[in-house]
């Protein structure tokens, strides 16, 4: 009898602390709200793009043909995560033939192997941005003089007068997951103006046609006489 009762004040034990787990409601996840963009144009009608508002612009890049862009981080400048947004080559002149996207990448991997970095090729794949053909290229290499080890993320845009454009991630190798979207953000909102009509001058405007007149029939043609 002894044992029935323990195994009846257990029993119910039991049942009370399922009931209260099941009144329990479980809170709410927390609601992160989507952090705004903003948009930045070139001054003299270049490229534009948007970022997060939570990046800074750092600086002009290349002669002011392009800028940098970066969240704020603790270490030193020169070990920050950054993305780079600029016109690398400009349209050739006269009889001079382009860089085009495979010699422009050919140039930045040459470019590397001079400054002495051990680098691999992670990635290269065709890509379009704002309709234009264009190439990404992904590759590490540590920094041979800090030691510091990069993955830089380039996407070379051919513009529709052979120049050449560049949105490129650069970032530690653990950061790049974090850092991915914003390019995939930057590279999607990537846009050039809109070429303007060519403006027609007084002397070149075209003539104006006459407006064809009706025929008159003889006047010894039959009723039925159609023009």
């Amino acid at each position: 009898m002894r044992f029935s009762f323990c195994r009846l004040i257990l029993m119910a034990a039991v049942l009370c602390l399922g009931s209260t787990a099941l009144c329990q409601t479980a809170a709410p996840p927390p609601v992160h709200k989507p952090i705004p963009w903003k948009q930045y144009c070139q001054s003299d009608g270049g490229f534009c793009f948007r970022y997060p508002s939570s990046w800074e612009m750092l600086t002009e890049a290349l002669a002011g043909h392009g800028v940098v862009i970066a969240p704020a981080q603790k270490q030193d400048r020169t070990l920050w995560d950054e993305i780079t947004v600029a016109m690398v080559a400009p349209a050739p002149e006269g009889d001079e033939e382009g860089l085009g996207l495979n010699g422009i990448i050919q140039q930045a991997t040459s470019g590397l192997r001079e400054s002495g970095q051990s680098f691999e090729t992670l990635q290269r794949q065709q890509r379009t941005v704002d309709h234009q053909p264009a190439q990404m290229l992904k590759v590490e290499y540590r920094e041979k003089s800090t030691g510091r080890d990069w993955v830089e993320e380039l996407v070379f845009i051919e513009g529709p007068e052979n120049e050449i454009y560049s949105v490129a991630l650069k970032c530690a190798p653990e950061n790049l997951a974090r850092r991915e979207p914003v390019l995939s953000g930057v590279l999607g909102s990537w846009t050039l103006p809109e070429p303007e009509p060519p403006a027609v001058a007084p002397d070149e405007e075209l003539p104006v046609q006459p407006v064809p007149q009706a025929k008159t029939p003889p006047a010894n043609s039959p009723p039925h006489w159609r023009p």
